[in-house]
């Protein structure tokens, strides 16, 4: 009964919630695609029919619908208007190539760098996140953190923190910048090496 409700009446009762989310704010509306809910909600849990829709979505592990409907519609919002544009599809020919805005030089660690970057990246079952601590000449400057969707890998999540590091330097208000970033990305690591020998070689 729960797969039927989420692979078939759910996605059913979801399509086009971005249009007519705002009935949801009448009691008679919401009232209604909660019942739908709750009477599933009561044949898998094998419940009274006494029990509240908040308890039987506990007991079942669903999501209340009025909540879903909330999230499929903040979704649209991130991934379709005017949200973050990292989880839309976008065609190869309007991808940025990193030669156009940030020179990779190749040098010893123990240089002195004026802007230190440590950069890090997690998944677990929390959610996704980046994290960023830029220090100035040893001091720290600023840290900032990033949310991900819950679809973006671990990898993806410490791009995003290089990323996001090296666009918050290119605005700082200093005066020579020698930038040094910290990352335990292996993959990146690599990608961007790769990415090096092909514009040496272009």
């Amino acid at each position: 009964m729960k797969t039927i409700y989420t692979g078939g009446i759910l996605p059913l009762i979801l399509y086009g919630a971005p249009v007519w989310k705002s009935v949801m704010n009448k009691a008679c509306y919401k009232a209604k695609i909660i019942r739908i809910q709750r009477l599933i909600n009561a044949r898998i849990a094998k419940a009274y029919c006494t029990v509240s829709n908040e308890a039987l979505c506990v007991i079942t592990g669903l999501m209340p619908i009025n909540i879903k409907i909330a999230e499929t519609d903040k979704f649209y919002e991130i991934t379709k208007r005017k949200g973050s544009q990292y989880d839309k599809e976008m065609e190869v020919k309007n991808w940025t190539h990193p030669a156009k805005f940030v020179n990779i030089i190749e040098e010893h660690e123990e240089r002195t760098h004026s802007i230190h970057a440590h950069t890090y990246g997690s998944k677990n079952d929390v959610g996704v996140g980046s994290g960023i601590a830029i220090f100035l000449d040893n001091s720290l400057s600023t840290c900032l953190k990033y949310r991900l969707n819950e679809r973006c890998s671990n990898n993806q999540a410490e791009q995003m923190a290089i990323l996001k590091a090296l666009e918050y330097i290119q605005y700082m208000k200093v005066g020579e910048k020698t930038v040094l970033v910290y990352t335990d990305s292996r993959i990146t690591l690599k990608l961007l090496k790769k990415t090096i020998r092909s514009i040496h070689n272009s």
